[in-house]
């Protein structure tokens, strides 16, 4: 797989998990299950690397994994506890699953190509 077609695949799942979690959260918050405030602030942590998933920044990508991590929690915690939501719940655990494997291979194939990478730590001489 080429890394444009990665970046493309990865780009195109996290914004369609922010439009999908967008939309149930605002859904929840018509509702009246929670507070439509309380939903958005639910929103506020998958949009912080907006900018570098767009623009393809491996740096971005690989942070971006940890966050993933919170949702992945919300969606597996659906799976267990709902039967009204169980498809969405499926739906979220799977595409956010997909992009934590996505998410760091981009960020290590795009980081080889443009050489960057953790320095090794120089040996001292006594």
């Amino acid at each position: 797989m080429t890394t444009h077609s990665l970046f493309q695949l990865c780009r195109t799942g996290y914004i369609a998990l922010v439009l999908l979690l967008t939309g149930w959260f605002i859904q929840q918050g018509l509702e009246g299950t929670y507070s439509l405030a309380f939903n958005l602030i639910w929103i506020l942590p998958l949009l912080m690397p907006l900018k570098g998933v767009i623009k393809g920044n491996p740096y971005t990508y690989a942070w971006a994994s940890f966050i993933l991590c919170l949702y992945l929690l919300h969606g597996l915690t659906l799976v267990y506890v709902t039967e009204d939501a169980l498809v969405f719940a499926v739906i979220e655990s799977v595409l956010i699953s997909a992009l934590l494997v996505g998410f760091p291979f981009y960020a290590r194939k795009r980081g080889r190509e443009l050489g960057l990478g953790l320095k090794k730590k120089s040996e001292k001489t006594n």
